[in-house]
C-alpha cells in the first residue's frame, strides 16, 4: 500500500479515495492519474494499492470465497484489506494501460478474487451508492476495451455512476516523448474528468440506474428460489439476513 495522504473536510465530510493501480511502472498511465487526483490532493485521504505488489498470488478458481466465504481464500490477508478499503471508500479510481487491447493481467487477477462480491452471489451494499473512475491508455486503440474488462466488474458490484477516461497516445509509449499537442489533449482530457468528479457531493448517495436493479431484480428470484432450497446456502442467506429477500433494497 503506497499511501493516505492529509485530508480536510470536503462538502461536510472527510472523503476518502481508494485507487488501485494495475501496474507498478510509473509511466503515462501513473501520470494520467496523478493528474486526476490533483483536484482531490487537499481534499481527501487518498490511499492506493500497486499490483501485483498488493495482490501478488494468482486467483486459482477454487470457489472458496462463494461457497464457504471470503476468509476462506487463500489470499484472504490480501483481499480483505483491499476489501475494507474499497468498502469504506466515497470514490474508487482504477488505473489499467492496455495490454494487448485488454486490463493488466495483474489487475484481472485482483477482480477474480472478488468474483464474491458479484451480485448474483454477495454484493456489499455499500456499493451501490458508489462513484468510479476507470482511466486508461495504450499507442493506439485497446485503451476503451480495457476500460470495459474493469467496468464490467464494477457494474456487477453494484456500481452504476463509474467515469471513464481512455487516451490513444500515437506517438510514443513515454510521455515526454509526446508532441506537445498530444500532452496538451491528454492533459485537458483528464482535468475536465477531474472537476466533474470533486464538484460531486458525496454525502449524498450516486443514483442506482434501471439496469443495475433489473440485474439485482434478476439475482433476487434467483436467491429466493435457492434460499427456499437450501436455508444454509452461503449466498441465499446472506441475501435473506440483507433483507433483500423481502422489500429491503440496497438502493
Amino acid at each position: 500500500m503506497a499511501h493516505a495522504n492529509s485530508a480536510r473536510y470536503f462538502g461536510g465530510i472527510r472523503m476518502k479515495i481508494t485507487v488501485i493501480n494495475a501496474t507498478e511502472k510509473r509511466g503515462v498511465t501513473y501520470r494520467l492519474k496523478e493528474m486526476f487526483l490533483a483536484e482531490f490532493k487537499n481534499k481527501a485521504n487518498i490511499t492506493e494499492y500497486y499490483l501485483p505488489k498488493d495482490c501478488p498470488n494468482f486467483c486459482v478458481g477454487c470457489t472458496n470465497c462463494i461457497l464457504k466465504g471470503e476468509k476462506a481464500c487463500k489470499d484472504a490477508e490480501y483481499i480483505e484489506r483491499i476489501d475494507r478499503s474499497l468498502l469504506e471508500a466515497d470514490l474508487i479510481v482504477m488505473t489499467s494501460p492496455a495490454y494487448v487491447f485488454h486490463a493488466t493481467g495483474a489487475i484481472k487477477n485482483l477482480l477474480d478474487h472478488f468474483a464474491y462480491r458479484w451480485l448474483p452471489h454477495r454484493p456489499a451494499p455499500e456499493m451501490f451508492g458508489k462513484r468510479a473512475v476507470i482511466i486508461t491508455q495504450c499507442l493506439g486503440a485497446g485503451a476503451k476495451s480495457a476500460a470495459k474488462d474493469i467496468k464490467h466488474s464494477l457494474s456487477w458490484w453494484g456500481i452504476s455512476k463509474i467515469g471513464i477516461f481512455t487516451g490513444a497516445l500515437m506517438g510514443n509509449i513515454i510521455w515526454d516523448k509526446l508532441s506537445q499537442k498530444k500532452q496538451t489533449e491528454l492533459t485537458k482530457k483528464i482535468e475536465k474528468l477531474s472537476r466533474e468528479f470533486s464538484r460531486i457531493d458525496y454525502t449524498k448517495p450516486a443514483h442506482t440506474n434501471l439496469i443495475t436493479k433489473l440485474k439485482f431484480s434478476f439475482c433476487r428470484k434467483m436467491q429466493k428460489s435457492l434460499h427456499k432450497a437450501d436455508p444454509e446456502y452461503l449466498d441465499g442467506k446472506y441475501w435473506a439476513e440483507q433483507g433483500w429477500l423481502d422489500k429491503k433494497r440496497p438502493y
